[in-house]
């Protein structure tokens, strides 16, 4: 174990940098992030995940401390990695493992990452039911992914040791995916409105903690009279949280399609929330304009189910890996596509 340990603590050590590069050079001054920042940091973003994917590709056998036929052996079984092992052969059978091991974190990275797009959806829904002032949208998003990078290493690291003891719960992950795919796919935009006074965080949140009427600047606290207060800048960041929350258990269950070694679920999923503060710039102003992608997402959903579901059939038919990636990019790419050659009619 010493080497997931020692693999996943320079993982970390990765992410905390980007976090104080980003809260130092970023954050000196709140202000509203322009469309070149936001490509720029998304650049970066993705750069850093292909060059996570080409690490596995060539070194993916140090994440579990693979030295030895008799180990690897044991990792593909205990992870059902799809690799047919070479007997007699450590090298080649290294290289399919870790040709794979890359394939698996690329697959689940576009997925997460392509689902984050819908939380993008929500979280603009949000920023403009509270009226949250542009420059501070960058310190709620911060703060938020900080808080989901907690929330998924508990629910992914949990939801792996459920598998590895209850495998039918997979099939439960899969027909709950369907179902949620369908309902996204059927629902209507009115159904996504936010009523800032109804929201059920807004209820729980009164009733806990005394609510300042006002924005106070950047601040999340503050004292009046005395008393200890939050400012809505806080409850905006507590509803992020939560929605992230609600999502996270469609997110981690479709990524455990792709793979069953929780840490390249950990990996691709925090690679994917890494890169939402950036995308939700790039996107936050454009992104009404991809009508269809919301539909998309509900057909990857749908997919990513029904593999689970017939996960077995599947695997005798030869459906690999990289038969999801192909099946999951197409169906952004058509999505996408629909959404520019046939654009939304503006409401007369």
């Amino acid at each position: 174990m010493s080497n997931e340990l020692l693999f996943s603590a320079g993982f970390l050590g990765l992410i905390l940098l980007i976090l104080v590069l980003d809260l130092g050079l970023f954050s000196k001054k709140e202000h509203v992030v322009s469309l070149k920042q936001a490509g720029i940091m998304s650049a970066i973003m993705v750069s850093l995940a292909l060059g996570f994917y080409v690490f596995l590709r060539l070194e993916g056998h140090q994440l579990h401390g693979i030295h030895d036929m008799a180990r690897l052996a044991e990792v593909v079984t205990s992870h059902r990695h799809p690799v047919t092992l070479i007997p007699g052969d450590f090298q080649a059978s290294l290289d399919l493992y870790r040709a794979n091991l890359g394939i698996e974190f690329l697959t689940g990275y576009v997925v997460e990452y392509a689902l984050s797009i819908d939380n993008i959806f929500v979280i603009v829904l949000i920023f403009s039911a509270f009226s949250v002032p542009e420059k501070y949208y960058h310190r709620v998003l911060f703060w938020g992914i900080l808080g989901a990078i907690i929330m998924r290493f508990i629910f992914i690291f949990v939801g792996a040791a459920l598998i590895s003891r209850f495998e039918w719960i997979l099939l439960v992950f899969g027909a709950f995916l369907v179902f949620t795919g369908l309902k996204m796919f059927f629902s209507k935009d009115e159904d996504e409105k936010i009523d800032p006074q109804n929201h059920p965080v807004v209820k729980w949140a009164s009733k806990i903690f005394a609510i300042h009427p006002h924005y106070d600047g950047k601040k999340f606290f503050l004292k009046r009279d005395g008393k200890k207060m939050i400012t809505p800048l806080f409850l905006v960041l507590l509803i992020v949280e939560f929605t992230d929350l609600l999502f996270a258990v469609d997110s981690i269950p479709a990524i455990f399609a792709v793979t069953h070694d929780p840490f390249i679920v950990f990996f691709s999923n925090i690679f994917a929330i890494m890169g939402l503060r950036s995308l939700f710039f790039l996107l936050v102003n454009i992104i009404h304009r991809f009508h269809y992608l919301k539909a998309g997402l509900a057909v990857l959903l749908t997919f990513i189910g029904l593999k689970m579901l017939l996960h077995g059939y599947l695997e005798s038919w030869g459906f690999s890996t990289q038969h999801s990636l192909i099946v999951i990019v197409s169906i952004l790419a058509i999505s996408i596509l629909a959404s520019l050659v046939f654009p939304k009619k503006a409401k007369t």
